[in-house]
């Protein structure tokens, strides 16, 4: 038999659904089982009203054999092993009746834990295959840093990962010997907030340790930022989560796994970005010109393998 070759067109928009299923796979098998779990349950309640039904001739049985052994007594025609023998035909009769009327309910259900244990086997898969992605990604750039600071320096690699640049500005000053205002041009040091950073939270007026007082904040965040150092120090790990909730900032996905390894070479490891001078913003939350700031976390990356 030949086998039938589709046309091009159909044959992509085929692959194209199955791919789209492969895609979705663990959320069809959840919705699937938890369905199917629906289902047991209505089979299972049909079954129990049939009970009666299916085990009346069983029952009827039963009832005669003892009724007979109780008038007549054992005899060497009919001898308490005897009786004993048809007891136990009769019980696993009815053992059989009741497994055949939820058989299709057992069947449906072990089918439906299946599917939702088969679906959260995908998803497991799939993180682990992602958490291995992050951490190459990941380790690829710290060692790319790495090269930079040993050859280049810290300067450069902190001018880089900001893009700290130098441009005049005119400023308005008050001479000295005359009293004057006058016009000054000096150099200052521009930056932007690095983009690719998921992980830095504003510490603003929604967080519960937020006041009105600059001083306060400054205090507050590196009380917490030092709290984190020793819990870290005392525990050996410290998830990026847990430091939002010393801040009262809201938890994350990624912050489940995301987090800091303690390392006895590397003093209060946990840096939260506060002094952090290449950003003017930061410079005036320090110097208390301002009462929020923008917190970035320097963490380790995924520790949940590594712990």
């Amino acid at each position: 038999m030949k086998n039938i070759k589709l046309p091009a067109g159909i044959n992509r928009a085929v692959n194209k659904v199955a791919f789209k299923m492969k895609k979705h796979a663990p959320e069809i098998l959840v919705i699937a089982g938890v369905g199917g779990t629906i289902v047991t349950t209505v089979m299972a309640c049909k079954a129990t009203t049939k009970i009666d039904e299916v085990l009346a001739e069983n029952k009827e049985q039963i009832a005669k054999t003892k009724n007979y052994v109780e008038e007549t007594g054992f005899s060497d025609k009919y001898t308490e092993k005897d009786y004993q023998k048809d007891l136990t035909v009769m019980y696993t009769q009815r053992g059989l009746k009741l497994f055949k009327l939820y058989a299709p309910a057992i069947a449906v259900g072990t089918i439906s834990i299946t599917a939702i244990l088969a679906g959260h086997n995908v998803l497991k898969k799939r993180n682990v295959a992602l958490a291995a992605a992050y951490e190459v990604v990941n380790k690829n750039f710290k060692d790319y840093r790495g090269r930079v600071i040993d050859r280049f320096g810290n300067e450069l690699d902190r001018e880089l990962r900001y893009n700290i640049r130098k441009e005049e500005v005119e400023k308005t000053v008050i001479d000295e010997k005359t009293g004057k205002e006058r016009t000054v041009k000096e150099i200052t040091e521009i930056a932007d907030i690095d983009p690719s950073s998921e992980y830095a939270k504003f510490f603003d007026e929604s967080c519960p340790g937020w006041t009105k007082d600059p001083e306060y904040n400054l205090m507050f965040l590196r009380n917490q930022q030092q709290y984190a150092n020793d819990l870290l120090e005392s525990r050996g790990y410290l998830f990026l989560n847990e430091v939002y909730e010393m801040l009262g900032i809201q938890r994350t996905r990624q912050g489940q796994v995301i987090g800091w390894i303690y390392d006895k070479n590397v003093i209060d490891k946990v840096n939260f970005g506060i002094y952090n001078i290449a950003n003017p913003a930061n410079r005036r939350f320090v110097n208390g010109y301002e009462r929020s700031i923008l917190l970035d976390f320097n963490v380790d990356g995924d520790i949940l393998n590594a712990i």
